[in-house]
């Protein structure tokens, strides 16, 4: 069954935000841009927080004043896919943590930031996802992995032994970029669970 048009707001402060955008809106979506406090005034039923440089995101959306009002709605219930950097971003904890900016900290998860190496840490893979029919091809960016869960985390996919997708309520969070392929699957999964 297709899901009704709705509103994403996706945080364009860095990283690869526009490819989330080109993908909503090949499913329909309507999106925008988030890059100033007044932006998050706008009607949304969701957020995707994309990868990216987690310490420069936190530095800008400390800043901006972006960050108080963005947590707080998170806090509330609103719907938020976090990749990679976004992932880290929404982390309870972080191994070696660099940004001196309080994270959002709403997922009840435990991150090692790029944890597979620099630049050259970069590859692909194929794996099964949890709530998704067949396997999903994954591109992994000096990404993040997550290294333990807590409690409401369900464990959604997991790569060599280390966990690279997870959901927490209405939070999903990716150590991939689903967003610089084809397959759409997991962004039709995040619009799955907008109300």
């Amino acid at each position: 069954m297709a899901n009704k048009r709705m509103k994403i707001a996706i945080l364009a402060l860095q990283g690869s935000f526009a490819e989330h955008e080109k993908i909503m809106q090949r499913l329909g979506h309507e999106t925008f841009e988030v890059r100033q406090a007044s932006d998050w005034d706008k009607q949304k039923d969701g957020l995707i927080i994309p990868g990216g440089e987690s310490t420069v995101m936190l530095k800008l959306l400390h800043e901006l004043n972006l960050f108080e009002p963005i947590k707080k709605d998170i806090e509330n219930g609103l719907p938020v896919y976090g990749t990679c950097a976004g992932l880290i971003i929404l982390s309870k904890e972080v191994e070696d943590a660099k940004s001196p900016y309080d994270r959002f900290a709403t997922m009840n998860i435990s991150t090692c930031r790029n944890a597979y190496g620099r630049q050259m840490g970069s590859f692909a893979a194929i794996a099964p996802m949890k709530g998704i029919a067949e396997p999903v091809p994954m591109t992994f960016i000096r990404a993040p992995y997550i290294d333990k869960v807590g409690e409401g985390v369900e464990v959604l996919a997991e790569v060599d032994g280390h966990i690279v997708a997870a959901r927490q309520g209405n939070q999903l969070v990716t150590a991939f970029h689903p967003e610089l392929g084809e397959d759409t699957r997991i962004h039709e999964l995040f619009a799955s669970m907008l109300k």
